[in-house]
């Protein structure tokens, strides 16, 4: 996934189906300066939401105890 988000980062947003984030990166990226700017928003957010879900994992293994 982070693949895709480098080299596709409108494409990213799609599959994790923020659209309106994904329209917006593709107007980004149309121009080639903007492409670096878009793939770098798409590898941190991508990161962002990983994180989120190890901390939501954790959240709940601890209220289980």
């Amino acid at each position: 996934m982070t693949l895709i988000a480098i080299f596709f980062p409108s494409l990213s947003f799609f599959l994790r189906g923020k659209i309106f984030t994904a329209i917006i990166c593709l107007i980004l990226q149309i121009t080639l300066i903007g492409w670096i700017p878009a793939a770098i928003w798409a590898v941190l957010s991508l990161q962002n939401s990983r994180a989120d879900r190890r901390n939501a994992k954790l959240f709940k293994a601890m209220r289980s105890k």
